[in-house]
């Protein structure tokens, strides 16, 4: 979560149980991808408290959080948005998981050439790479991400989608500069609704 290495190795380990329990009350194979994100990203969160605890950097950590934070998370929440929905949803989500596709990709490239750092900023953390045309990415990237929930045709999920959306304006409002941490901070704690998505699904 920001704030500090403690806030976010507490934050990260609290979810990942989440994300632990969503895994084992799960019943269908096709729910497992969308049921298993707390626990990417309670490990997300983990990984971040590491990043803290080196002061920053472009070390292991900040590679790993962001590998996670940018092209892994662009294609698995609109793959496991898709693999979970019905059958007469899953045309709508194509559009999701081509741009989930296209910006994994973009970013995938970046990470693979170019550095990637991580900045302390008083209660939050700031990730620098060299990104090319980033507004396009960061709409394709949220389209993948807020879109796929948002289409996906599930109530649980139209609201979990409702609720990181909500959350990316108010962390690119507040922390233009720190946007992709805290925006996944945001959507970690929001991962919780997923809980009760995997129950709703084995009732």
């Amino acid at each position: 979560m920001c704030w500090s290495a403690t806030a976010d190795l507490v934050a990260g380990a609290c979810i990942g149980a989440v994300g632990v329990a969503c895994v084992a009350r799960v019943r269908g194979g096709r729910d497992l991808p969308l049921a298993a994100l707390p626990l990417l990203l309670g490990v997300h969160q983990i990984v971040e408290s590491v990043v803290w605890d080196s002061g920053g950097g472009g070390g292991v950590a900040t590679v790993v959080w962001a590998v996670i934070a940018l092209p892994l998370l662009a294609v698995w929440v609109p793959v496991g948005v898709w693999c979970a929905a019905l059958p007469h949803a899953r045309r709508r989500l194509l559009p999701p998981l081509a741009a989930g596709a296209a910006t994994a990709t973009a970013l995938a490239y970046a990470l693979a050439t170019g550095p990637v750092s991580a900045e302390i900023r008083g209660h939050t953390v700031g990730y620098a790479l060299g990104l090319s045309h980033p507004p396009v990415l960061l709409v394709g990237y949220l389209l993948a991400t807020v879109g796929s929930l948002l289409l996906s045709g599930d109530r649980r999920l139209l609201g979990l989608g409702v609720l990181v959306a909500v959350g990316a304006l108010a962390c690119w409002a507040l922390w233009r500069l720190e946007f992709v941490s805290t925006w996944c901070a945001f959507a970690a704690v929001c991962s919780v609704v997923l809980f009760g998505w995997v129950r709703a699904r084995v009732a």
